[in-house]
């Protein structure tokens, strides 16, 4: 039986680990976090972009690991504010702000503003140590709550209303959000044609060189 593929998971955070290594339960393919390897160079995600953030992580774990690495970026847009924060989501209210002190500068810029409209949006890329690159995108449209609901995952979720199931993302259970968030579209894409993604990791990989050695002498 052949080996499994190994795919490094560019992250540490434990629920976006968990939810990838359940989704693609059932697969040849070993899960693995890029925290299982020890430190390596961190990468600056400089990127305009969240698919360019994304590709600079994945491309750089894999070059460094040897192996196939998945990476993604995400954020939030709200129309009112011209897209902002978008790719600065994580650092919009300072490198060491908290996920509260996030939402509530949002809550504030957003004060006596009637469009509420915002929007999820993730991309995932997947990448081996040449370069090469697959992109899964997904979105989800919603809206900034006047204050902040619910106790559940993290980030914006409390103060981002979902109107089909009347919720924010902090008051739904893990299940739920995986079907319609952002992330849990873009991972569903990648699950969808996991088969050929497999065999596309195949054809891309770089071919190991054997070297055997006789008396001194290297023969390929």
């Amino acid at each position: 039986m052949e080996p499994p593929h190994i795919l490094v998971l560019a992250t540490t955070n434990p629920g976006k680990i968990a939810e990838i290594r359940g989704l693609l339960k059932g697969f040849p393919v070993q899960i693995k976090s890029i925290s299982e390897f020890g430190p390596i160079p961190k990468v600056e995600e400089d990127g305009r972009d969240f698919e360019e953030n994304a590709y600079k992580k994945a491309r750089h774990t894999a070059r460094i690991l040897g192996f196939p690495a998945l990476a993604d970026d995400s954020g939030l847009l709200v129309d009112a504010l011209r897209g902002r924060p978008g790719v600065h989501s994580a650092r919009y209210a300072g490198p060491e702000a908290s996920d509260q002190t996030r939402c509530t500068r949002l809550l504030e810029e957003m004060k006596g503003i009637p469009d509420r409209s915002a929007a999820f949006e993730c991309v995932l890329s997947l990448a081996v140590p040449t370069g090469a690159a697959l992109t899964y995108v997904g979105r989800c449209e919603g809206r900034i709550t006047e204050a902040p609901k619910g106790s559940s995952g993290f980030g914006y979720d409390p103060i981002f209303y979902y109107p089909p199931l009347e919720k924010t993302f902090a008051e739904m259970t893990r299940e739920e959000k995986s079907r319609v968030s952002h992330r849990g579209k873009a991972l569903q894409e990648l699950k969808n044609e996991f088969d050929k993604v497999l065999i596309w990791i195949q054809q891309n990989m770089p071919i190991q060189e054997k070297w055997i050695c006789h008396g001194g002498q290297h023969d390929r």
